[in-house]
């Protein structure tokens, strides 16, 4: 096996068009391969090293966030716990120390399993993944993007650069909770990204994710009816219904389907309420988990 460290973008996109595969943590890459579930590349081109996947760019419509950006980074960053806290909610429960200061959201995209924290929130800002060869670059969504678990569309030869992401602008909020059994190097169990629009009292919009209980993530659909009223207990109870009755969970080593089901309408809720909360102009700290209780306690 090869590896070379690349300096810039050029050089990443010259050495997937030989067949390379990037790696920035390696944190799935590796613990991948360790648990039989694909051979290590015979060459590896290191992009961490990369100064233009790190930039974060707060635009008058819209935020780029480089690929390379760490989750340390996203759960501190004041751009993404300001103004997309969803995605800081996520980064915050990634892992341990350790792979949060190496793990990107780029390779935890492209990674494409149903179960990544950063996932659903991503999906309820509507963010687009950049896709980068030498041909140029394209926007994809992400329901595009993730066609099956670990599963993408992207040719071999492209490289996500970017997610591409609309400000939210004013009474917006967003959560993101999951279930845990504990509190580090944990993989959701389920897990719940709401984003919230406020007028007022009323909601102006509303999206919800999940994760962890479908083949991908999941976006819950026939919310509209909340739009023009209060999130009261009414409505938040039917986030959690259309949540639990739009999963396919499976049954693991970790929990049943019967136990996903019902656990992915309670984060549902919590997620939404979180959000609109926060659209309110509450200050709940991130992660929500820790913030409210929720999930493991040690």
């Amino acid at each position: 096996m090869t590896l070379t460290i690349a300096s810039s973008i050029d050089d990443i996109i010259a050495a997937l068009a030989a067949g390379a595969r990037p790696i920035a943590g390696g944190t799935d890459l590796v613990v991948g391969s360790r648990q039989g579930k694909g051979s290590l590349p015979d060459s590896l081109i290191a992009i961490d090293r990369v100064e233009a996947l790190g930039v974060i760019d707060r635009g008058d419509a819209e935020t780029r966030l480089g690929a390379g950006v760490t989750h340390a980074r996203l759960m501190t960053e004041p751009t993404i716990v300001d103004h997309f806290t969803a995605i800081a909610d996520a980064a915050a429960l990634v892992g341990s120390p350790a792979t949060r200061n190496v793990g990107t959201v780029g390779g935890n995209v492209m990674n494409g399993s149903p179960a990544m924290d950063t996932g659903s929130p991503l999906v309820v800002l509507g963010a687009q993944a950049e896709l980068t060869n030498a041909s140029g670059s394209r926007l994809v969504s992400l329901d595009e993007l993730w066609v099956g678990p670990g599963t993408t569309s992207a040719a071999p030869d492209e490289l996500c650069t970017a997610l591409v992401i609309p400000n939210m602008g004013e009474g917006g909020g967003s959560a993101y909770v999951r279930l845990e059994y504990r509190r580090a190097m944990e993989i959701a169990i389920v897990g719940a990204a709401a984003a919230v629009t406020l007028d007022g009292d009323n909601v102006r919009s509303i999206r919800v994710a999940l994760t962890a209980v479908a083949p991908t993530i999941l976006e819950v659909t026939g919310l509209d009816d909340l739009v023009g009223k209060p999130l009261d207990d009414d409505a938040l109870s039917a986030v959690a219904a259309a949540a639990s009755e739009q999963a396919s969970p499976i049954s693991d080593l970790r929990a049943s389907d019967r136990y996903r089901r019902h656990t992915i309408g309670v984060m549902a809720r919590r997620a939404a309420d979180a959000a609109a909360r926060r659209a309110s102009g509450e200050d709940i700290s991130v992660p929500v988990n820790r913030a409210l209780g929720v999930g493991a306690t040690a």
